[in-house]
């Protein structure tokens, strides 16, 4: 999802947990901001190749901001390499830690999220002989050294909205999600198909956090989420970033149910939580770094069912340790699980509402 920065929704918010020496550079603007640097080595010899991951923002506890940390650090032991972690603070430091990448002349630049799309395009235009590698967005002109791997997110919101839909006690369910775009739709739309595929006399409703800061406002998405149950609203698709523990919190105080987004939220609010959208960032990482490094440059990849890119926790091994509500619910799992078998096949298409 949205990164929770699911930040992306702004689930994608990186977060940087390297081993090795940590420092602090501020950058002399009038910004004051704050870049954190996490540095290592993965081979004893350190000859091999370099790779510097960039976050929009720092990691702190963000599960998926931490995979994609995770995908980095594979690549560098995989080339008995180095890798490096810059964690940014806001849009100054963005700017300054992709800069400071470039400079540092790497093997591949990573980074994770659209606030990068127009630095990056500046920066590969400026260096082509720089590759980079864009994780869950991509500039809008190509270019030859910019790699991009993006995630097809509503396939998996599909099922999750399946699994609403054969759950609901009054067939109807609602989604909480950050802003009214058709990125962030991918996280509304496709839950109610998914719930009236199963149940076709089902009802959806979506409310959008908003306001100034949507990825951040935790209140904000607790009162959306209460203007769902206050009509009777059972089920909710939570994707409102930080946001989501907002509505967990809703949806527990009112014996309502959840689904989170990008990794397992499950243990945030065990019996509440029914099953999350998970994104494999690390895999995306790993993976786009490698094709960068087989020449095989300048390409988008996307990431779905059929890839392994995105799933359920309820479809992936260890279900039954998630502390998911759906791990209960084994008859549900099958059919959800006949649901995926027919997107991965073409047999079924769900439609994208950020294609629209």
């Amino acid at each position: 999802m949205p990164r929770t920065r699911t930040r992306r929704p702004r689930s994608l918010r990186l977060a940087a947990v390297a081993s090795g020496s940590v420092l602090l550079a501020v950058a002399a603007t009038g910004c004051n901001a704050a870049a954190k640097d996490d540095s290592s080595s993965a081979g004893a010899k350190g000859d091999g190749k370099s790779f510097t991951l960039v976050t929009p923002d720092s990691v702190g506890q963000n599960q998926f901001l931490k995979l994609a940390v995770d995908g980095v650090k594979a690549a560098a032991k995989a080339h008995d390499g180095t890798q490096k972690v810059y964690q940014s603070s806001d849009s100054a430091s963005q700017q300054q830690n992709v800069q400071a990448a470039v400079d540092a002349a790497p093997d591949v630049v990573v980074l994770v999220g659209f606030e990068f799309a127009d630095v990056v395009a500046q920066q590969a235009e400026a260096h082509p002989k720089q590759q980079f590698l864009m994780v869950d967005a991509c500039t809008e002109k190509t270019f030859a050294n910019v790699s991009c791997a993006v995630f097809r997110e509503h396939e998996g919101v599909y099922l999750a909205g399946a699994e609403a839909g054969l759950l609901s006690e009054n067939g109807k369910v609602g989604a909480v999600v950050v802003l009214d775009t058709g990125q962030f739709r991918r996280y509304s739309d496709p839950f109610a198909a998914g719930a009236k595929k199963v149940a076709a006399k089902a009802s959806a409703s979506t409310r959008f956090v908003g306001g100034q800061s949507p990825f951040d406002d935790s209140a904000r998405a607790k009162e959306q989420a209460n203007s769902l149950l206050a009509k009777g609203t059972d089920q909710i698709m939570a994707a409102a970033a930080a946001g989501n523990y907002g509505v967990f919190e809703a949806a527990k105080a009112k014996k309502a149910y959840a689904y989170g987004v990008d990794v397992n939220q499950c243990t945030a609010a065990p019996g509440t939580v029914v099953d999350n959208v998970i994104k494999k960032t690390d895999v995306a990482v790993q993976e786009g770094i490698e094709q960068v490094l087989a020449g095989k440059a300048g390409k988008t990849v996307s990431y779905g069912l059929k890839e392994g890119g995105i799933s359920l926790t309820g479809l992936e091994d260890g279900v039954d340790a998630s502390k998911c509500v759906i791990a209960d619910h084994k008859d549900v799992l099958k059919k959800v699980e006949a649901l995926r078998d027919q997107i991965v096949s073409g047999e079924l298409t769900v439609d994208d509402p950020a294609a629209k």
